[in-house]
């Protein structure tokens, strides 16, 4: 295993607040900002923006990682494992396009990756994977009380309500696979 081997995937699984938490966790994860993706309204968007649904964008995270330590195909079981892939458009209460689940690819190969990725992961879903996977469009980072919001906020009620579950079930399904 020499040297790093530092790649960059691009997901979103409804609140990014929830996903930023998750993959925070992961061995081999560098960084994890959360942003915006996918839409069709030019220019920067704003959460007031995004929040609106009008703006095409979903929430996301952009994070960069070691494939010498955690793999594409990992993160993405990790992502599968940790949101509802199974539900159009929302995650639990959170209700909109911009809750939308989402890999958006940044090579061909990570595009072969999440297909195959989706296919592994059908039988685990009573309904069918309705995870969108289409080529990385624009990035914008999210305002900065957007960054870090789980680990700054861990008693707030979306956080304790929602996220700390997620994050006990991420220490159960891959304990090792964590910092």
């Amino acid at each position: 295993m020499e040297g790093k081997n530092i790649q960059t995937a691009t997901i979103g699984g409804g609140c990014f607040w929830c996903t930023e938490a998750v993959f925070q966790e992961v061995k081999g994860v560098k960084t994890v900002i959360s942003g915006y993706s996918g839409g069709t309204v030019p220019g920067k968007p704003t959460y007031r923006e995004i929040c609106s649904g009008l703006t095409g964008h979903a929430e996301v995270i952009q994070l960069t990682f070691d494939a010498n330590v955690v793999s594409f195909e990992e993160i993405l079981i990790m992502f599968m494992a940790t949101h509802d892939p199974t539900t159009l458009n929302r995650q639990g209460a959170d209700v909109g396009t911009q809750y939308r689940s989402v890999i958006f690819y940044h090579t061909e190969e990570q595009r072969t990756i999440a297909e195959a990725v989706l296919q592994q992961m059908a039988d685990y879903y009573e309904e069918p994977i309705v995870t969108e996977v289409t080529a990385l469009e624009p990035f914008y980072e999210a305002e900065a009380e957007h960054q870090d919001y789980y680990r700054s906020n861990p008693q707030q009620g979306y956080c304790s309500y929602v996220i700390t579950p997620k994050l006990t079930k991420l220490r159960q399904l891959f304990g090792e696979k964590l910092k």
